[in-house]
């Protein structure tokens, strides 16, 4: 395994110490990427760049490993550009003549990741003259298969996006000469392996098409992927230590599940969070808690996988502008995402698997730059912890969060909805009366009548869920075989029920028959 320590490179620029030795213009890079290295304003390789960089541009296949925020984008998409250029494309025959072909195909595992990497390749092959088609699901259906229909040299999209198109012919992989793999960890994960083994098994071989894969994390399952698909004979990886950024500050605050929220709107207030990423592990939690905040006077979005994608994609862009300074997401937006000058990341849950914390974490603190990483250990997620400790390979600095981090009684209140106590999402009385109460979507109820269990710190506890009241019995009068005892009557007199419990008459389903008692001539329904 080749490694590169960043600890020893230096640069000229005292800022710029997560930068290597090795220059842009040392490469052997075509002038045309050149110039959009220039537009991009890069000058120095990342450590994973000056160790990616060199073999793959001669050709060789390479998996990189390196924490998160240091260019490893960037670097596959240098050498799929200094490929592309350098090589004629491939002439197809028979079936397969005539329909579009791409060059180098991309694949990555959320939609977010796909046009953060467009939008990286937008600048650096600018006047590569090379045409590049993004296709992802939740928008624009028919447009994307129109664009793709019309040719590219370059595909980036999601498995199911892409595999979709193949299967309709709108496509053909034996044009293949570059095939990159972005978060392959993930897509393990996602349960995407099947339809990555369905794209090899329909390009050309591993040794007529150059082959990369990327990540944070790289474990066996990948690497056996590597190994069987892909001309890739070691694992390049960038060894600092530990997995997370050096300059990323870490704090791990044990706390009650119903504390959380005042010790969220606490920090919010009280540190100087300029742009700030949550993180929750459902999209329920993440509706509400959006709810919460908004009424607490924050600008706050929740990004999760049922948000519509344009939606998605306008928070993001309102996040990156400063238009909103709280975005709340699940972990559809801890991978791959560049999201500049993010100030805190907050686990408000623990993530459930420890390579997920790697990556939240590493949405701040990139490229250099300091920045502050708060999770909340709380009796619900605190079996999480300790696989995340020992992958990290290093202890979280982890204490009891002091009072004074905690928000006013009056703050949580109003975040709630009002001075009265509330029923959670999991104590909510179910049915009807429930949802009637209560929001949508999980979110907290403001009617709850019967008195708290107590408060921690000016926090508000789940009120005692209140059974309904029982609805009394309808019943229909029947006929009977003896006329109602009068007012009055004594003991043992004809008709008296004393003492005797009223029996319920079953519902008939046909007509009732004449007895001896009854009346055959009365009419249905009449005593």
């Amino acid at each position: 395994m080749s490694h590169i320590d960043p600890d020893t490179t230096t640069d000229s620029d005292p800022d710029c110490d997560h930068l290597s030795d090795l220059r842009f213009d040392e490469l052997a890079i075509p002038e045309s990427v050149q110039e959009g290295i220039r537009d991009a304003g890069f000058t120095h390789c990342t450590p994973i760049q000056a160790l990616t960089l060199p073999p793959a541009l001669k050709g060789e296949g390479v998996a990189g490993q390196a924490h998160t925020g240091t260019g490893k984008t960037a670097a596959y998409l240098i050498t799929a550009y200094n490929t592309l250029l350098k090589k004629a494309p491939v002439k197809l025959t028979g079936r397969d003549a005539g329909k579009p072909a791409p060059r180098c195909l991309i694949i990555a595992p959320t939609r977010e990741l796909v046009a953060q990497i467009h939008h990286d390749a937008e600048i650096l092959g600018a006047h590569t003259g090379l045409k590049m088609v993004v296709v992802y699901g939740g928008i624009d259906y028919d447009k994307q298969r129109t664009t793709i229909t019309a040719g590219c040299d370059i595909l980036v999209g999601t498995p199911g996006r892409l595999i979709d198109y193949f299967k309709q012919g709108v496509y053909t992989l034996q044009g293949i000469q570059v095939v990159i793999l972005d978060e392959a960890d993930r897509m393990f994960d996602l349960g995407f392996i099947k339809d990555i083994r369905y794209f090899f098994h329909h390009m050309p071989s591993y040794d007529q098409r150059q082959s990369m894969l990327f990540s944070a994390t790289l474990d066996p399952r990948v690497m056996e992927l590597a190994y069987e698909h892909m001309d890739i004979r070691e694992l390049l990886a960038v060894e600092s230590g530990r997995k997370t950024a050096a300059k990323v500050k870490q704090q791990m605050y044990h706390v009650a599940s119903d504390e959380k929220l005042a010790l969220l709107l606490g920090i919010l207030k009280k540190e100087s969070c300029e742009r700030t990423l949550v993180f929750v592990n459902t999209r329920r939690e993440a509706g509400w808690l959006e709810q919460r905040l908004i009424r607490a006077d924050f600008t706050a979005r929740a990004l999760t996988g049922d948000v519509d994608q344009h939606k998605r994609l306008s928070y993001l862009k309102q996040f990156i502008e400063g238009e909103v300074g709280i975005l709340i997401a699940t972990d559809v937006a801890s991978r791959g995402l560049h999201i500049p000058n993010v100030s805190h990341v907050i686990n408000f849950d623990l993530p459930d698997d420890k390579e997920d914390y790697v990556h939240r974490v590493g949405r701040t603190a990139r490229a250099g730059a300091e920045g502050m990483a708060i999770s909340f250990c709380c009796d619900r997620y605190c079996l999480n912890l300790p696989p995340i400790q020992e992958f990290l390979n290093f202890p979280i600095p982890t204490s009891l969060p002091p009072a004074e981090l905690f928000a006013d009684e009056e703050t949580v209140r109003h975040a709630l909805g009002g001075p009265k106590g509330y029923v959670e999402r999991e104590a909510r009385p179910k049915g009807r009366g429930g949802e009637r109460h209560g929001d949508r979507g999980g979110r907290a109820s403001l009617r709850g009548s019967a008195k708290p269990s107590g408060h921690a710190r000016g926090v508000a506890t789940p009120a005692e869920a209140v059974s309904p009241k029982p609805r009394r019995r309808r019943t229909r009068a029947t006929a009977t075989t003896a006329a109602p005892a009068p007012t009055g009557d004594v003991a043992g007199a004809p008709g008296a029920t004393e003492g005797a419990p009223k029996r319920k008459r079953r519902r008939r389903r046909g007509p009732a028959k004449a007895t001896a008692t009854t009346q055959p001539d009365t009419p249905k329904g009449d005593a």
